[in-house]
């Protein structure tokens, strides 16, 4: 298989990933806080990662490099973003909160361009809106857009989209210096640290309600599926994309959740099924495309200009 294809492939995968994630998220949530679930997430994403490390199976050297830019992309993503995030969606719709996480895309083609030089052109520019449309076009229709004035919410969420966009900046940069799975570690533990002080403080450190609560079955499965699927695999595939193509190419795969999403919603737990979400499903599906193949396709151009 042609490498240029790899990050295309990773791409799609981790959107999969991130697209059932929800559903798994809503079964959690009946039970547990929402800091609960992600100080139980990145623990065992965590252990996993440094389980696979001990025994050999992955490769970590952090020795005489400069940790301090890893450290504080770890701080922003997991950390400020999914504090963000879960705040954010509590004082705000699932379509406010849907709208702002689809700007994801534009801020990173943004940032991108301003400390990466890495622009898109006009017609990739197209396909990033088209995305983002398809998004609201979704929202919109379903009859849940109700802007109710909750501007400290959509405040939250914007920082959650900022984090989102420095994170992609960030781990871009970083690549050049380290592997995806020795940043995905770090992020992983700063996660499992982080949240799991909030977890302990919120049960006020009682270690029988915390493993009691773990065991219960739907939480479990909940956890397995956020924690090493969610976390270990699908980051370490958004690494390693943001490693292989430019960021706003690799962010805007973010949108392609929102298709998995509602495929997940329809087909596991029977949520109905709307025209205008094929409709969406379209544009968003052919934003991602577009984004990826003309930028893919000039630069092959170019490389095949004479000097």
């Amino acid at each position: 298989m042609p490498n240029k294809y790899l990050p295309v492939i990773s791409g799609i995968t981790f959107s999969t990933i991130f697209g059932f994630s929800f559903m798994f998220t809503k079964e959690a949530l009946d039970i547990i806080s929402p800091f609960q679930l992600l100080g139980y997430r990145f623990a065992t994403a965590a252990l996993v990662l440094t389980l696979l490390y001990v025994t050999g199976l992955i490769k970590i050297n952090l020795k005489g490099k400069k940790l301090g830019l890893l450290f504080t992309l770890a701080l922003i993503q997991p950390v400020l973003y999914f504090v963000f995030e879960t705040l954010g969606i509590h004082l705000t719709t699932s379509s406010e909160a849907g709208l702002m996480i689809s700007l994801i895309p534009v801020v990173v083609a943004i940032l991108a361009s301003i400390f990466l030089k890495e622009k898109p052109n006009r017609v990739q520019l197209f396909f990033i809106i088209l995305s983002v449309v398809g998004v609201a076009f979704i929202m919109v229709m379903k009859g849940a857009l109700s802007v109710e004035k909750n501007y400290f919410g959509i405040f939250l969420l914007l920082g959650a989209v900022s984090m989102a966009g420095i994170y992609n900046i960030l781990s871009r940069k970083l690549s050049l210096n380290f592997k995806p799975v020795e940043i995905t570690f770090v992020m992983m533990w700063f996660g499992a640290i982080f949240f799991n002080i909030i977890s302990f403080w919120q049960i006020r450190g009682n270690w029988k309600i915390y493993f009691g609560i773990i065991l219960r079955p739907h939480v479990l499965t909940s956890v397995m599926y956020l924690g090493i699927l969610s976390s270990v695999v699908a980051f370490f595939l958004v690494n390693f994309t943001l490693s292989r193509i430019q960021s706003f190419q690799s962010a805007v795969f973010s949108n392609l959740t929102t298709v998995i999403s509602v495929m997940a919603g329809i087909i596991f737990r029977n949520e109905p099924f709307y025209w205008f979400q094929i409709i969406g499903a379209v544009m968003i599906i052919t934003g991602v495309w577009g984004t990826n193949y003309y930028g893919r396709n000039l630069k092959k151009k170019a490389e095949e200009l004479p000097a």
